[in-house]
Parts: C-alpha cells; structure tokens; sequence
C-alpha cells in the first residue's frame, strides 16, 4: 500500500511561547500566538499590538523543502498577476528567506513560514446559498486562470489527494469494515481504472489549489456570499484541470432531495468563467466520485492510526459517503446530467 509520509510522521509539537519565541527571532517581531487545528502541521495566528494578524505555519518534518518552496511561489506569484484574488502572501524572515530551516526540541528538521492573515468566517461555518456558490465557482476559475502557465520544478510531486492518482489508494479499501460500504468503494476504484483514468493524460493540465474545500476557503462574515480567503496550498499538484473543480464539487454535496443541485451550482459558474471542454465534462462526475473515494479512504485510514485527532480527520467523512452512495443509486448518464445542469454553453474541445 503506498502510504504519503505526511500521513504518517507526527507533527511538530510546539506551544503558543515557542511560536512567540520563533516569531521573534526569525522576524524580529513581538506577536501573541493562538494555535490553530490542523492535520499535519502546526499553525498558529499571531496578533500584533497594532491590530495585524499573521499565520505561522511550522511545516511537518515530512514535508520536502522543495514542495514548500512550491507553496510559497504559488503564492508569490498570485501577489504579483492576481493581487485582487483573496489569497494570503509571504512574509520575508529577517535574512530575506520566505522559508527558514529550524531544528525541533525532539531533534526533527522542519521549516517555517508566516504568512499574512486572512480573517473569515470558514466557509462550513456560514449559511450555504446559491449565491454563495455561483461565488464560489467563479473565484475558483479565476484562480486557476491566475495559476495557468505557473511552473515549478516540484509541481508535479505525487500527491495521494490528487483525484488523478485515486487507484494507488487501492490497498486500502480492505480496511474499511463495513461490508457492503467496501464492496461500494470497490465498485467505483474499479470503474474509475478501467474507464476515467486512461482518459485523462488528454486533458488540460496545470498547477491547481486541489483543496477547496469548507475549511480552505473565507467568507465574509457580514454578508457570507462573499469569498473572503482562499487559504492553505498545501495540497497543490500539477495535475488535470477539471480535477479542480471536480474536487471543489465533491465538499459542495448537500443532504436532501437532490444533493447533487449544490455542486452543480458551483460547477455551472465556474464554467462561465472557464469553459470546461467536452472531454472534461464528460469525466467531471467520475472525478467527483474519485475524490469522494479518496477522502474515506484516507480519513478513515488515519483515523484508526491516530484517534486522539479522530474528530478533526474525519470531519468530511460522512458527507463523502453519503455523496457516493446518492451517486450510486442513479444512472451514470442521469447523475452525469444533473452535475452538469448549468454547463449550457458550447462544445468547446
């Protein structure tokens, strides 16, 4: 079973007063900490006297230096052709550096990284409408937009959350329990191999965000419609555009009647902006379900490894399940239909 080492190494284990004290030696800046939750770094805001807030971001000592740098020149170069995105930017350390190699107190190497603060509501948090999520999609093609073109040597790193590489995930489907929900998983692994993936080597592809989800993205807490921040590029890959969007979709499924209207909303904005061609929509939904695989699986994997964070990692669970087993029930072409409902424009190829 291939197994990301980020999944694995525990993360840094520091306190408000070391990120204090960090701050101040590797910034020259006097700031208050507060930790923030998060599944393999250690995060914490730090408040200045003046009212400023940024994020100190300890990398986990798995995390190679050169997908670091990765993040951190996604970010530099929104700054420079996308300044009207929401996007936090890079502080440099008092020696210029943007990331700072420091040794932890139980002997790991890590780096470390400040960012500015983007204050929201997260986006899990506020009342979901169709407003907010024509919103949502069209600031996500205007990111990838933003991102088209942008290289870098370390872009095309392997990523298990990359909706593209869903079949190295296949050792551990025996690890779900549930019988008839493994059978399921199985299922839609054994589709997604035999008909989505030899498709798409042929598409569009690039650097994309690829984390999307509730808790990566701000609204604005007086009027929720609104994207405030689009945080946390830990996850970015190169890899087929459409899996953008198709991982975005995946954390907009809604319980009720019709779960797929949601993300479908998203999806038909996005596509306004930035025409999906006829080939990645015809893969959309298997992307979709692709992602939704990959999130039970990983976070149940993790869970079991580390129940003291079980809460935290598995806080999309129970939605990614119940999203495939709503896809489940209907007809590919049906649910194909209804996840592209908006997408009325062109036959672009």
């Amino acid at each position: 079973m291939l197994v990301d080492p980020l999944l694995t190494t525990r993360p840094p284990q520091l306190a408000a007063q070391d990120a204090e004290s960090l701050a101040r030696r590797v910034y020259g800046l006097e700031l208050r900490a507060h930790e923030f939750s998060c599944e393999r770094d250690r995060n914490f805001r730090m408040d200045a006297a003046d009212g400023s807030q940024f994020l100190l971001k300890i990398f986990n000592p798995a995390e190679a230096r050169d997908i670091a740098n990765l993040q951190t020149c996604i970010l530099n170069h929104l700054r420079q052709h996308a300044p009207a995105l929401p996007a936090p930017y890079p502080l440099a350390a008092l020696d210029g550096a943007y990331e700072t190699p420091i040794t932890l107190e139980d002997g790991r190497e890590s780096l470390l990284r400040m960012l500015t603060f983007l204050p929201g509501m997260p986006l899990g948090q506020s009342r979901r409408t169709t407003v907010q999520r024509r919103a949502l999609g069209q600031c996500l093609a205007r990111l990838d937009q933003a991102l088209d073109g942008f290289t870098h040597p370390a872009a095309r790193h392997e990523l298990l959350w990359n909706v593209a590489a869903a079949h190295r995930l296949n050792g551990m489907i025996d690890s779900i329990a549930d019988a008839s929900r493994r059978e399921l998983v199985q299922r839609f692994m054994a589709d997604y191999e035999a008909s989505t993936l030899p498709q798409l080597s042929s598409l569009r592809a690039q650097v994309i965000h690829n984390d999307f989800n509730l808790g990566n993205v701000l609204v604005n807490p007086d009027q929720t419609d609104e994207v405030a921040g689009i945080i946390d590029f830990g996850d970015a890959v190169h890899a087929p555009l459409v899996g953008e969007i198709a991982t975005a979709a995946a954390y907009q499924l809604a319980d009720g009647a019709d779960p797929l209207l949601s993300a479908a909303e998203m999806i038909g904005a996005y596509h306004e902006v930035l025409p999906l061609t006829k080939a990645e929509r015809a893969v959309l939904l298997d992307l979709v379900a692709a992602r939704l695989v990959i999130t039970v699986l990983i976070t149940e994997w993790r869970a079991g490894r580390y129940p003291e964070n079980r809460q935290y990692i598995m806080r999309n669970n129970g939605l990614a399940w119940a999203g495939l087993e709503h896809i489940a029930q209907l007809s590919r072409d049906e649910a194909s239909r209804q996840l592209l409902q908006f997408c009325i424009s062109g036959d672009e190829e």
